[in-house]
């Protein structure tokens, strides 16, 4: 291996390394070591420190240990001209580099950086955008350019489903700034089409390609899959705190098992680092950081490359100067540079290929079409759309049919509205009538993948929006129809043989076919509800979440949902006939041991087997002896107050302080990582509302304090629970963040409010 790879890192750590300890020695003696240090909203302190040396960083005085640690990992600054056949000192210096740069962080926090926002722009999700700090000079370092900062735990857990059923295969690290804004929007798109998650960070000589994008109007933030951290170099650190909150969430590693958590990213987490521009001193050291995670680096410069595989599945470095690369143009260079990164760090890539004139992929499922970007809207507040998915026999669906039945929106004024149907006809040897409700809910994701489209809602209150640009490209209602007939043949292939679509606008027609289908909807509501546990011979298993959490289980029934509320019982059912060998296997009951905890002779067979002897026993029904395991990608947690002699229910949208004196991000660590922990439990949101919700232990009753965000998004649901139950008011004695935020709190609200669970027989 070249020493210029070694010397340019070794050179760059030690001089960031340097300026941690100036900064921090500076901070120390004007703020004192007792100030609190923190990332806000996660659980893991600072999450690189915590993951590689159990340091568990929570004041500015904690940072003195970890930059001395950092220092020590530092060697001698070698010449040029020598040669080492190993990466040993380099990988030093970029462990070092990723604890620098983490304190560096973590310092800026404590002095509350907050440049001014960028005029006129927002991430997308309605997240704010800041710009560079004025006062540092471009082209030094880089700037302070500080954008999203870390990834909070809420969305970390969000995107954990995606991780772990393969819509999002990978990450990417872009550093630096492309050759032009062409470059750029076609490298994010590219990637985007793919569905890899890309951090942005980085600048050449102060010009970013963050920059780049947002001069080209490109949407940024959660929603799109492509996440600027910042114009600096530094802040590149999200992504490595990102990869190692991914082993500590949802691989129930420990703090400090640096090796493991290492190993765990490079065997699961499918990262690379695409530098783009000069690479200068500091982001060879990054670089030697990311290679440590497993992350291969690819740059679009010369420089050297080091190919041999060992601490990468593949090549380590790679050279691939972009006027180098095969192609007609700039853009086709730029796909082609896009192809050799996911060569190289070998991501399992599925593109969707869908004949529409926007791109298309699952990175634009979170678009959001604003009113001043809206061509034309149906449903929502001003008119009526519905979607209806039914099953017919073969001979009466003509495959690959779409028609439009009515005017299209070619004449409705810019922002105007009109009614849409949206009716698709199924037809497939082994599609079954349950399967129905299961490829309805899919039209949300389907639709919702191509750009400039936005979909909410289902059945009878859908709500699209086409944009603009989406408009102006050539987007017309017939690409709704080619859109669901390529994903239900692509996704549903094995139970669904033809698609026939039709949109229908003529208002008419619009009337009629709407009655049919609440028609539909009423059965099938009235039929799912008389679907419970007792009623079938089989539960499903989910082991989705064990590529990323090894020895999680995940046991589904009819009255209990997956943790990630994404998979219910006739998901799993239609997703074993469509892969009769993939994450959702049958498992047949046996012999019922006790009716009211949930023990079957089947269940715990498979809890062993599927836990690889680690969980013995699991409990369908109680929260206290044997409960569920979780990854990490559950929508809400549930966990005892022994004082209040109930359980509260934290959802994941909830940052606030809870009675047991933990935000959900703290509580998360307990729930997650496959960990089988009485009285604390990951759920779906919609358990709550199950007869089956914790019955072994009380039921709903046992609720004493609750996320407000729940209570109100899902009131109705709540109140027929409250009423199934016998108490009509039991949801307005449930206490919430907003009332109390102490144990001591608790208990007077739970008295004065005359709460049912302070007169239960004790839980344990």
């Amino acid at each position: 291996m070249s020493k210029y790879i070694a010397t340019r890192a070794t050179r760059g750590a030690n001089a960031l390394v340097t300026e941690a300890e100036i900064m921090l020695n500076k901070a120390l003696k004007e703020k004192g070591a007792d100030t609190p240090v923190a990332f806000p909203n996660t659980a893991y302190y600072l999450p690189t420190i915590l993951g590689m040396t159990g340091k568990a960083v929570e004041k500015l005085g904690d940072l003195q240990p970890v930059l001395k640690y950092a220092r020590d990992l530092l060697h001698p600054i070698p010449a040029f001209s020598k040669w080492t056949p190993y990466l040993g000192e380099t990988l030093d210096s970029g462990m070092a580099t990723l604890l620098a740069a983490e304190a560096i962080e973590a310092i800026r926090f404590v002095y509350g950086l907050q440049p001014e926002p960028m005029p006129g722009f927002k991430l997308a999700g309605g997240t704010s955008f800041t710009s560079p700090d004025a006062n540092n000079k471009e082209g030094e370092g880089g700037t302070d350019g500080h954008l999203n900062g870390p990834i909070d735990d809420i969305q970390l857990r969000s995107w954990g489903i995606q991780l772990v059923d393969g819509r999002m295969p990978g990450f990417a690290a872009i550093v630096g700034c492309a050759k032009s804004n062409e470059v750029a929007v076609k490298i994010v798109r590219e990637l985007q089409r793919r569905n890899i998650l890309t951090f942005l960070s980085g600048n050449v000589n102060g010009r970013s390609i963050i920059h780049q994008l947002i001069e080209e109007g490109v949407e940024l933030g959660y929603d799109t899959y492509t996440v600027p951290f910042g114009t600096d170099t530094i802040s590149a650190i999200y992504a490595l705190g990102f990869a190692t909150r991914s082993a500590l969430t949802f691989g129930g590693l420990k703090p400090g098992q640096s090796r493991e958590i290492l190993l765990y990213n490079k065997d699961r987490v499918f990262a690379f680092v695409l530098a783009l521009g000069e690479v200068d001193d500091l982001k060879y050291a990054a670089a030697a950081g990311a290679i440590n995670f497993g992350f291969p680096v690819i740059a679009d410069t010369v420089i050297p490359e080091i190919l041999p595989t060992g601490v990468t599945t593949y090549e380590h470095v790679v050279s691939m100067p972009f006027n180098q690369i095969e192609g007609k143009d700039d853009l086709e260079r730029a796909e082609r540079l896009v192809q050799k990164c996911i060569e190289v760090r070998g991501v399992k890539v599925k593109v969707s290929h869908v004949d529409v004139p926007v791109p298309y992929g699952s990175a634009f499922e979170g678009e959001v079409v604003r009113k001043a970007d809206l061509r034309v809207e149906f449903g929502g507040k001003y008119s009526r759309a519905f979607e209806y998915l039914y099953m017919t026999p073969l001979d009466e669906v003509t495959d690959g049919k779409i028609e439009v039945i009515g005017p299209d929106f070619s004449n409705v004024p810019p922002q105007g509205h009109m009614d849409l149907g949206i009716v698709i006809k199924v037809a497939g040897r082994q599609m079954q009538q349950d399967f129905e409700p299961v490829l309805e809910r899919q039209v949300h994701y389907f639709v919702n993948g191509a750009s400039g489209i936005q979909h909410v809602g289902q059945r009878d209150i859908a709500w699209i929006r086409i944009s603009n640009a989406a408009a102006d490209k050539g987007f017309t209602l017939e690409h709704f129809g080619k859109i669901l007939h390529a994903r239900f043949h692509e996704d549903f292939g094995a139970i669904v043989d033809k698609v026939e679509v039709t949109i229908i606008t003529d208002p008419a027609l619009h009337a009629e076919w709407l009655e049919k289908a609440r028609a539909a909807y009423d059965f099938r509501n009235k039929r799912l509800a008389d679907l419970t546990d007792d009623k079938v011979e089989e539960f499903y298993s989910c082991t989705l979440c064990q590529s990323f959490a090894p020895n999680h289980v995940c046991v589904v029934s009819p009255e209990r949902l997956g943790l990630c509320g994404a998979y219910n019982w006739l998901d799993c059912k239609a997703s074993y006939n469509i892969n009769p060998t993939g994450p959702n296997q049958p498992i047949k009951l046996g012999k019922l041991l006790d009716p009211k905890k949930g023990y079957w002779q089947g269940t715990n067979d498979y809890a062993k087997i599927g836990s690889h002897g680690v969980v013995q026993e699991v409990s369908m029904y109680s929260i206290m002896e044997n409960p569920m395991t979780a990854c990490g990608c559950f929508e809400c947690i549930v966990m005892l107050i022994p004082e209040a002699n109930g359980v509260m229910v934290v959802s994941r949208e909830d940052t606030s302080m809870t009675p047991a004196g933990m935000t959900f991000s703290t509580l998360a660590g307990i729930a997650g990582g496959g960990l089988q922990t009485p009285g604390v439990m990951g759920v779906g949101k919609y358990y709550l509302i199950s007869p089956k919700f914790i019955s072994a232990d009380g039921g709903f009753k046992r609720v004493v304090w609750m996320s407000s965000v729940l209570k109100e998004t899902m009131k109705e649901e709540f109140q027929k629970v409250c009423e199934r139950e016998g108490d009509p008011d039991l949801l307005d004695k449930i206490a919430d963040e907003r009332s109390v935020t102490t144990v001591e709190e608790l208990l007077a609200w739970l008295e004065a409010h005359n709460h049912p669970a302070m007169a239960m027989e004790p839980m344990f």
